[in-house]
């Protein structure tokens, strides 16, 4: 996502609702400096829920050995400088042509489990969130399961950016509600086979990689002591867990953001050249504001729900699209950026496996602690989203 008309649908009547209504934004008043200030009582735009005895017990990722600088795409007449200053990326990962997305899951599955300390066979459900599957059918949850030797059901989720949220909470509830003790959860896309290399303002914004993250029971009930944050009300505050999550979508905007062939709309036929383009197509300004608006008011919604406030959040992980997004959006919450844990520098937009790859760094880094409260958010095509606040 980046702030750019490349492709642009914004001629598209349903885009256009969406841009208009996300165009105006609030501006901050004079009393938002108190940042443990619980926003007011408002409509939620996205459907909310709670789930208890659940927790991460694992995390794992991986990307590509192949390494691509902002000057290697200088040969194909990318600005380094305009990539940077608009978006962030030094650098991005490109899967080698024999890798498919299910290569990808497969390493970071293994890391995942080794880290969890689960075998293969206690795996009782997979979840791969995915929109560059490496085939149509079958899914690439069923390649990666036969790959692990895993005797567990297997299926994929398609939210593209979104899609690790709604994987992660899809599992949570199996766990939560008693029905399997370890779900493997992964977001892993080649989104570098989707975007097309002419297009100067798209294609640097991508690359490749797998995330996973492995959900088992929990049996902790609320948090009494200091392990909540110096909470006020730490006894009212769960101590495991999703504290609070919401699932969104607003599908009238699903043009700014859409790859036209390749679907039964606009099959590609072999032998011939698809009627409508085949390559990711972004309105990447209006997306911009969307992105900006969705975080701001779901993790608002998810923050007021738990009972938490913003002061409280340990680690805040978003989708890994643009750093002026991250930046703007953790700015309306007053989190500090120490609180923000960003890696879009070294990987670009890795859509589904952005916010596994992200946890696992920021767990492998030392940056959570057991006790912390975690705020993820995840968002893109669909347009949809995931907004979830946990405990680690």
């Amino acid at each position: 996502m980046i702030e750019t008309t490349s492709n642009a649908t914004a001629n598209d009547p349903a885009a256009k609702s969406v841009n208009e209504e996300s165009s105006v934004e609030s501006t901050p008043g004079s009393d938002d400096a108190a940042s443990s200030a619980m926003p007011k009582e408002e409509t939620t735009r996205g459907r909310m829920g709670n789930l208890k005895g659940v927790r991460i017990a694992g995390t794992g990722s991986y990307v590509p050995d192949r390494i691509v600088t902002n000057e290697d795409l200088a040969a194909l007449g990318c600005d380094s400088d305009w990539i940077v200053r608009r978006t962030g990326i030094l650098q991005r990962r490109h899967a080698e042509p024999d890798q498919a997305t299910s290569d990808l899951c497969y390493e970071a599955a293994l890391r995942c489990l080794e880290n969890a300390n689960v075998s293969v066979d206690e795996i009782d459900l997979i979840l791969v969130a995915t929109i560059t599957p490496d085939h149509p059918t079958p899914s690439t949850a069923c390649h990666l399961q036969r790959r692990l030797g895993a005797v567990a059901p297997a299926m994929d989720i398609g939210a593209a950016c979104a899609g690790f949220m709604y994987a992660l909470v899809t599992g949570a509830q199996f766990v939560s509600n008693g029905n399997a003790r370890n779900v493997l959860v992964i977001g892993a896309d080649l989104m570098s086979r989707t975007v097309d290399p002419d297009d100067k303002k798209t294609y640097p914004l991508f690359g490749d990689a797998a995330g996973a993250a492995l959900l088992v029971p929990s049996t902790k009930d609320t948090c009494q002591s200091s392990e909540c944050n110096d909470a006020t009300n730490a006894s009212e505050i769960p101590s495991d867990g999703l504290l609070a999550y919401q699932l969104g979508s607003e599908g009238c905007g699903g043009e700014m953001l859409c790859i036209p062939a390749g679907g039964s709309r606009d099959p590609i036929k072999s032998g011939s050249e698809p009627s409508v383009s085949s390559y990711l197509q972004m309105d990447g300004r209006g997306v911009f504001k969307w992105a900006v608006r969705v975080f701001d008011e779901s993790a608002k919604d998810v923050l007021r729900a738990a009972n938490v406030t913003s002061d409280q959040l340990g680690l805040v992980v978003l989708h890994q699209a643009n750093q002026r997004i991250i930046d703007s959006a953790v700015s309306d919450l007053n989190v500090p950026p120490e609180k923000v844990f960003v890696n879009l520098d070294k990987y670009g937009n890795t859509s589904g496996a952005s916010i596994p790859l992200a946890l696992d760094e920021a767990a492998r880094d030392g940056r959570l602690k057991e006790g912390d409260l975690l705020l993820l958010c995840g968002f893109g095509a669909g347009l949809a989203w995931g907004t979830a606040l946990l405990r680690w």
